[in-house]
């Protein structure tokens, strides 16, 4: 038997494996783009957001009769099987390529059309009985089904990139309760200022991430506004009248979300903004993840010459020199993730910023990039927790000792002796190496009950009237 079949197009012939359910524009594609070694079937929410699409149109295209009822259907039917996963290895499509995504949209075209003949009862190939363009690109353009998958990708990655996040955050809650009674110092720029629980520190970590998940929230809204109908550039041309408005219908149908039209097409085929918004809100969140692990690293440095309030989980020997040494592996590799996520927002933004005209060609690399982000954050964040948050135990008796030889702990003393007179306390403090408590009573500042009720900690970690 022949192992390949011959296809053609505008540029002639080609062979392509008898066996692939993709075709001749693939196969070039193949040869053209050898770019990141990311191919779109890495990513299956990227064909599932491919096949919502094109379900979706064959729906609409059947309903205003563009297309065979019967070719509809079989779309229809391989659509539901992308859906499933079945035939992604069928999209060797790298990732990063010219054309805007001409290539991806053909592939989904080709495969779905060589699928679609078998479920026919016809041969690959055979495409007099269901063409790529004419049938499963029917009253559509690379330039309104290329973003609508994008899109539709992109809701989904967002519905499992939010667990993702809420698992970190149910892990800080966990530790902000564990570590609600411990005393510690709090600091600002470094240096010493007044006491706090270790739990609110980790009770602040959790607010922040719920905080991103309300941007990453408000953010994904834009993926539900699609140009579906636009075709070229906007003005709707090789379709039918009524097209968009049922493509819309198809879409909340095969979806069940609130996906609308977008207002203006000609606006809508060119916009980068839903994807801009994206990644900025991804880049927030990665600066809020950085943040809590460089706190991390701060308070469990050491062992011995560091913070040391808290014990990070040990996960690996860390220096083939220094023996004994233990690094903190796991947020040093989230800093990681964050910075390429941080840089990945600005490969969108560049790219955002050199479309002109009534297209954006730059889409395929601010697809390619953004599901990166967003799979380097999912996997990260599991780490994260995994293998650091949840196994972090507090230093009690450090915390408490470092809160005890604070000269911070003099601004508990401001409303009792004033500011002059605290700052006095806090300067011989610094001077002579004493501790703030003996100062004060040397000094008949306040008496020992006195100073013992102000210096209970519950007093010291929210407002609260002390009268002596």
């Amino acid at each position: 038997m022949k192992n390949t079949r011959t296809e053609s197009d505008l540029l002639g012939a080609k062979e392509v494996p008898a066996e692939a359910l993709y075709g001749v524009q693939t196969a070039r594609a193949m040869e053209n783009f050898k770019i990141s070694g990311q191919w779109m079937s890495n990513y299956p929410n990227f064909i599932k957001g491919m096949a919502i699409t094109k379900k979706a149109a064959a729906m609409a295209n059947k309903e205003v009769g563009m297309i065979q009822a019967e070719r509809a259907d079989a779309i229809c039917k391989v659509c539901d099987e992308l859906l499933e996963g079945k035939h992604h290895d069928q999209f060797p499509i790298d990732m990063i390529q010219g054309g805007a995504g001409t290539s991806t949209n053909m592939c989904a075209n080709e495969v779905i059309a060589n699928r679609a003949l078998e479920i026919l009862g016809h041969e690959r190939g055979q495409y007099e009985f269901c063409w790529p363009n004419d049938d499963c690109n029917a009253s559509q353009s690379t330039n309104d089904a290329y973003p609508c998958a994008i899109h539709m990708a992109m809701y989904l990655e967002h519905l499992e990139f939010i667990p993702h996040i809420q698992a970190v955050i149910d892990a800080l809650e966990k530790k902000a309760k564990e570590f609600s009674k411990i005393i510690k110092m709090g600091r600002t720029q470094l240096q010493d200022a007044v006491p706090m629980t270790l739990g609110q520190s980790f009770g602040g970590f959790a607010a922040a991430l719920r905080l991103e998940i309300e941007n990453l929230n408000a953010a994904a809204q834009e993926w539900l506004t699609e140009n579906m109908g636009a075709t070229a550039i906007g003005t709707g041309i090789c379709s039918k009248p009524g097209y968009s408005k049922a493509c819309e219908k198809a879409l909340r149908t095969v979806t069940g979300w609130d996906i609308k039209l977008a207002e203006n097409l000609i606006e809508a085929t060119s916009a980068t903004a839903p994807y801009v918004q994206y990644s900025s809100a991804m880049k927030r969140l990665a600066l809020r993840i950085n943040k809590i692990c460089n706190d991390l690293r701060l308070m469990s440095s050491g062992p011995r010459c560091g913070l040391a309030e808290i014990h990070l989980p040990e996960r690996q020997p860390g220096s083939s020199i220094m023996p004994g040494k233990v690094n903190p592996v796991i947020p040093e590799v989230m800093n990681q993730v964050c910075y390429k996520v941080i840089g990945n927002d600005l490969c969108v933004t560049m790219a955002a910023d050199n479309g002109q005209l009534e297209l954006n060609v730059m889409e395929p690399v601010i697809a390619y990039t953004l599901f990166e982000s967003v799979h380097l954050l999912m996997n990260g964040l599991d780490t994260l927790r995994t293998l650091c948050i949840d196994g972090i135990e507090a230093n009690e008796g450090r915390c408490r000792q470092l809160v005890e030889g604070s000269i911070g702990i003099v601004t508990m003393l401001n409303p009792f002796i004033g500011y002059k007179k605290s700052t006095m306390i806090a300067k011989e403090a610094t001077q002579t190496g004493r501790g703030v408590y003996d100062l004060v009573l040397e000094h008949g500042l306040l008496t020992k009950e006195q100073l013992d009720k102000i210096m209970q900690p519950e007093n010291m970690i929210e407002p609260v009237e002390i009268k002596l």
